[in-house]
């Protein structure tokens, strides 16, 4: 797999902060987006997302840190930089006076750029009417109205903020699709979202944002591939369940009794090893429990305690 991380930086965001007051904004972010990399922002509305996000695009200046796009400062070169970024808000202003190609049009002729082949493309990719007003569209259609006018002039740079917010599932599988197939064209992404499933299939790395401070930024086959595996092992008997939790080697995560199951951490190292030595207990069943990104992300909102990460994950931390 090539390395993301040798190619040049397209957006650089370097220990922004932000402070609202009362807790709220954001804090010494700092975020490395490389050429035709896909870096995911997860978090919960209310995170700092979408405040970061804007920041990058040059609508607010940072109070700490700067910001650049193609090494150009963002905040004084807003007008230079929107020709080259597809940037799609977490809640699109959409004119209610204007039909669908009205909207389209209006933005051709901000960035002064026409691409009439890719902009069918879209439409029809995603099933829009162009010639429905504005006002009688639902909130989806209104969402790949801006889906479509962030990607028609097929920009080197995609900044989306939720993307998927109020499209159906249908349209989710569609979007992700046609996120993937941007990334194999070489397009860098930055993409803001609280969907688990959308960022496990589309982001080379991650950042976990928790009351507006980085919590981890991993790459996501790292989470993949970590080093400690969970097994779910099933007894015979209860004798046999107590006789493996006696044993002090044994890194048991938790047990059943009434259902005689365990769960047991194994390093990758030693698998084979572990399957060796569960062949001397009556072992009914067995199979490995996937570590999931909801489940890592989860550990951070559940338990308030100091982030150290996850084995296997190269995490930094504060």
């Amino acid at each position: 797999m090539e390395n993301l991380d040798n190619r040049e930086v397209i957006i650089n965001v370097d220990h922004l902060t932000k402070d609202y007051g009362y807790g709220r904004g954001v804090f010494d972010v700092s975020i490395k987006v490389h050429k035709g990399e896909c870096y995911g922002y997860l978090g919960p509305n209310g995170a700092g997302k979408s405040t970061t996000i804007r920041h990058i695009m040059g609508f607010a200046k940072p109070q700490k840190g700067s910001i650049t796009i193609f090494g150009q400062e963002s905040f004084r070169n807003t007008d230079k930089l929107l020709g080259h970024v597809g940037y799609l808000p977490g809640e699109p202003a959409i004119p209610a006076g204007l039909d669908g190609r009205g909207f389209l049009k209006m933005m051709q002729d901000m960035r002064g750029e026409k691409n009439e082949d890719r902009l069918n493309y879209l439409l029809d990719l995603f099933k829009l009417n162009p010639d429905m007003s504005v006002k009688s569209m639902s909130l989806g259609e209104k969402r790949k109205l801006a889906v479509v006018a962030a990607f028609m002039n097929d920009p080197d740079v995609l900044i989306l903020d939720e993307p998927t917010s109020g499209l159906d599932p249908l349209m989710q599988e569609v979007f992700i699709k046609f996120i993937i197939e941007e990334k194999k064209r070489g397009k860098t992404i930055l993409l803001s979202s609280h969907i688990f499933s959308e960022v496990d299939a589309t982001c080379d790395t991650i950042s976990i944002i928790k009351d507006g401070i980085h919590v981890s930024t991993f790459k996501a086959e790292d989470l993949k591939n970590r080093e400690l595996l969970t097994y779910e092992l099933k007894f015979d008997s209860l004798e046999s369940l107590n006789k493996f939790i006696g044993d002090k080697n044994n890194d048991i995560k938790t047990s059943d009794e009434a259902k005689l199951t365990c769960l047991v951490t194994v390093d990758r190292s030693k698998t084979k090893e572990f399957l060796n030595k569960i062949t001397k207990y009556d072992v009914k069943d067995f199979g490995e429990i996937p570590f999931t990104l909801q489940e890592y992300f989860m550990s951070f909102y559940k338990e308030e305690k100091s982030f150290d990460g996850l084995s296997g994950v190269r995490g930094n931390t504060k």
